[in-house]
């Protein structure tokens, strides 16, 4: 079992759950367009911000693959410059965001 310090990120009430502040490297899977590399900044069960080297578009659909949890679908819903936040197809298991949030303290 991990254990993990939650602290969320401020919200502005649009959001399920609270996201907590992680560093956690990844990849993002682009369709056709291949693979590129990612940083999540921020995770919830719902979804995540990521800091990314290829610019993604709003309303995009991502494959994330995250750390020892693999492949993630997601939307992105919002997206400026090299930074964009997603919104999961399916909510994460809280034991697999306790372990992300321990990996990525």
């Amino acid at each position: 079992m991990f254990a993990a310090e939650f602290e969320p990120a401020t919200t502005s009430g649009r959001r399920r759950s609270p996201r907590a502040p992680v560093s956690l490297d990844a990849r993002i899977g682009l369709g056709g367009m291949g693979r590129a590399l990612c940083k999540v900044v921020d995770i919830s069960i719902h979804g995540a911000r990521l800091q990314t080297y290829t610019a993604l578009k709003k309303n995009g659909v991502i494959w994330l693959t995250l750390p020892e949890v693999g492949q993630v679908a997601a939307d992105v819903m919002w997206a400026d410059d090299f930074v964009a936040g997603c919104q999961f197809h399916a909510p994460l298991e809280p034991s697999t965001l306790e372990h992300l949030l321990a990996r990525g303290a």
